[in-house]
């Protein structure tokens, strides 16, 4: 499909007026694509690290960011089977891979050597009207579940579903400690963690998030200023043991206080690094005390098809808390970075 789209383009890295909203030529389709015309796009603080230069890796400018799609299918290349113009579907977090790799081969996609994070290469990313994406990186979004909803499920919802499920295996009974607990993807895990029978122990830096994260479930909500260490108030509601598994959304700046609140042989699982800060340790503080470290990088499809399943039956609620026309981008970054949004905000091409 030829022509012309709006879209919002990031030529260098730097602070968030950086985004300029320009046309730009509809992504070319590769024979497997399948072109989405953009319902909406959540904001990440992927996003954001991709912007101001803290994220490197992969990164190509100049970009379009965003990377948690859905839509309305415009077109199909010719070898793609199983979706069709007019569909309704949400993306995961990638606009390739390659398919028969031993990780792709295992579900493990989102560590294929061949993988494209969209809205980190070229313009070809969701502050758009329009995204091309590989059909096995598409899902279909069930009936029932509105397009703004489904938009999350993939970042937001599916990466906490594979760190409280697939990675930390929490059991009911446990104690779970999120951090970044009013954030995109705090809010959903909290409302995974107890989902899985796990006592939730919140930690936010915001009083006015303090009450919707309790009504998503946290049975703990700790309320501390920024850089504080809040293990000791941890150990006060676990019994003085601390908890047995962390969901991490935070890395860095939290990175003392949650080693301070883990229990002895619990798991810690990284999620997200909002700074480009590296940490200190001691390895002994781990393995004298049985504490195990991993990681839950992105959502598979697997992940993304049960995500958008605990959403039509109920069971998780995406939380969205705004909505902007592409041309207000830099205010969306601008309360994601500053930590002021609670859930997601969502970037709507039509508005």
């Amino acid at each position: 499909m030829k022509g012309m789209m709006r879209a919002v383009v990031i030529d260098a890295p730097g602070a968030a007026e950086v985004m300029q909203v320009r046309d730009v030529p509809i992504p070319e389709m590769r024979p497997t694509d399948v072109l989405i015309r953009v319902e909406a796009c959540g904001v990440c603080f992927h996003d954001v690290v991709t912007r101001n230069g803290v994220m490197k890796r992969g990164i190509k400018m100049p970009v379009i960011p965003g990377h948690e799609v859905s839509g309305i299918v415009e077109a199909v290349g010719p070898q793609v089977r199983g979706f069709k113009a007019g569909d309704r579907v949400t993306t995961a977090q990638r606009r390739h891979i390659c398919g028969y790799c031993m990780y792709c081969r295992s579900g493990r996609e989102t560590s294929c050597e061949e993988r494209e994070f969209l809205g980190d290469i070229g313009l070809n990313g969701g502050y758009a009207e329009y995204v091309a994406v590989s059909q096995d990186n598409v899902c279909s979004v069930p009936a029932g579940v509105p397009l703004d909803q489904a938009a999350i499920c993939a970042c937001a919802i599916g990466t906490e579903l594979n760190a409280v499920r697939d990675v930390a295996h929490v059991q009911a009974g446990e104690k779970v400690l999120v951090t970044g607990a009013g954030g995109g993807l705090g809010i959903h895990g909290i409302q995974l963690a107890r989902l899985s029978g796990g006592y939730v122990v919140a930690v936010t830096s915001s009083a006015e998030k303090a009450k919707i994260i309790a009504e998503h479930g946290a049975h703990e909500v700790l309320l501390v200023k920024r850089d504080e260490d809040f293990s000791d108030a941890v150990k006060a509601v676990t019994g003085g043991l601390g908890v047995d598994v962390a969901i991490d959304n935070v890395g860095s700046p939290t990175f003392s206080a949650t080693r301070r609140s883990l229990a002895m042989g619990a798991r810690w699982i990284f999620v997200g690094q909002v700074t480009g800060e590296f940490v200190k340790l001691n390895p002994a503080q781990l393995f004298m005390r049985d504490i195990s470290i991993k990681s839950a990088k992105s959502t598979s499809r697997k992940q993304l098809q049960d995500s958008l399943e605990l959403v039509a039956r109920g069971q998780v609620k995406p939380v969205i808390t705004g909505e902007l026309p592409l041309s207000m981008a830099h205010q969306a970054h601008r309360e994601v970075e500053s930590g002021r949004s609670t859930g997601r905000i969502l970037l709507k091409p039509a508005l």
